[in-house]
């Protein structure tokens, strides 16, 4: 049996953030030392971002409320305990898990609430119970008695295994309607630091939501989506200590060390054969040489500039190949677990897919883990046209 991908439907909070205007509030906290202003100006300034989305609104220019994160009136950057920042999750993460299924479900006229079987939620920067699959099916109409599982604190590569199981469950039962929700709000978790991994976060992260549907059955003739082919997974060796990803006092902590690119960049042949020797049509690949030419659109995950520059490098991919993947990192920023789905909708999306090519989705988080899914291009122009 089969699994089908609908186009991801995708939400940001109404706070955008300037890279150039946080980037001069970063460098201008007291007490940095010299060295950490030329971390911040680098790292802003390199990172590939434009624009970014907060759901932090006292972030915004007309905020004019109390002052928890940022004090406007002195150009503070605060630092609030991990309760106040999970209480903001609660309250701000909810609605964008809910309006990404609602996107979701009304994307599809075949799909009604009440046929989704299961519900996989995702997130890795705020935890409540009940939670936002709880929200979900209340607020939404989905049965009462629909499955219902959480991927949590799994990092940025958490929406892949969440479609692998998706595809499982509709290889099990052709009958199957998986729900798949991201919702990230990691500008929760920014803080003022020396420290140049909290730092290179905090030039990186954003907020976003992502929903799709996983269907046993593909959808309408001309309708975009993708067959889910098949995952994989790999390690890197001897690099958990370049990302992790802990809870302390004053939000959750990120480790991102600035070895991550060179890491991705030296094991990346070894993850692209582990999942290639899943896919029957890719199992010839020896090398990432073999795939720039055979796989045509590349959805990697965008954790930075550098970490897309050494991906293309070392599979020699085209600039079109990664232009998808670019232009989320410059528009949206990093949205952990839901950027990859951003990643995928583009590509999806765009007019120049057709029906057939392959789609190679890829994404890295703390281990260093690297996930990855192949599939096949669906509702576009014909290969052949």
């Amino acid at each position: 049996m089969s699994a089908y991908l609908r186009v991801p439907q995708t939400v940001l909070p109404q706070t955008p953030l300037d890279q150039e205007q946080v980037r001069d509030v970063f460098a201008a906290q007291p007490e940095r030392d010299r060295r950490a202003v030329r971390i911040v100006n680098a790292s802003f300034t390199g990172s590939g971002i434009d624009t970014r989305y907060t759901a932090i609104a006292e972030l915004g220019a007309e905020y004019d409320g109390e002052a928890t994160f940022y004090d406007r009136s002195s150009n503070l950057l605060l630092s609030p305990g991990t309760a106040e920042r999970n209480e903001l999750y609660v309250r701000a993460a909810t609605p964008m898990f809910v309006e990404a299924a609602r996107q979701a479900l009304d994307a599809s006229d075949d799909i009604r609430p009440e046929d989704v079987t299961h519900l996989i939620t995702v997130s890795c920067t705020g935890f409540h119970a009940p939670g936002p699959d709880f929200q979900i099916v209340t607020q939404l109409g989905l049965r009462p008695g629909v499955e219902r599982y959480h991927f949590g604190f799994m990092g940025c590569y958490a929406s892949i295994p969440a479609l692998r199981a998706a595809a499982q469950f509709c290889h099990a039962d052709a009958a199957a309607v998986v729900l798949v929700v991201s919702a990230e709000l990691c500008t929760l978790h920014l803080r003022s630091s020396d420290d140049p991994d909290t730092i290179i976060a905090s030039s990186l992260f954003a907020d976003g939501a992502a929903g799709a549907l996983v269907t046993g059955r593909p959808p309408a003739p001309g309708v975009p989506g993708a067959e889910l082919d098949s995952f994989a997974t790999a390690i890197a060796p001897d690099s958990v200590e370049h990302m992790a990803w802990t809870i302390g006092d004053h939000g959750f902590e990120m480790i991102l060390s600035t070895a991550v690119p060179k890491v991705i960049e030296a094991n990346i042949d070894d993850a692209l054969g582990v999942l290639c020797a899943a896919d029957e049509e890719l199992a010839f690949a020896r090398s990432c040489d073999d795939l720039a030419g055979t796989v045509t659109h590349w959805a990697v995950h965008p954790g930075g500039r550098d970490i897309l520059d050494r991906v293309q490098h070392r599979v020699g991919l085209a600039d079109t190949q990664l232009d998808a993947a670019r232009e989320v990192l410059r528009t949206c920023g990093n949205m952990s677990s839901a950027t990859v789905l951003f990643v995928i909708r583009r590509i999806l999306l765009d007019p120049s897919s057709r029906t057939g090519e392959r789609l190679l989705a890829m994404a890295f988080g703390p281990g260093l883990t690297m996930e990855g899914g192949v599939m096949t291009v669906l509702g576009g122009t014909e290969g052949g046209a």
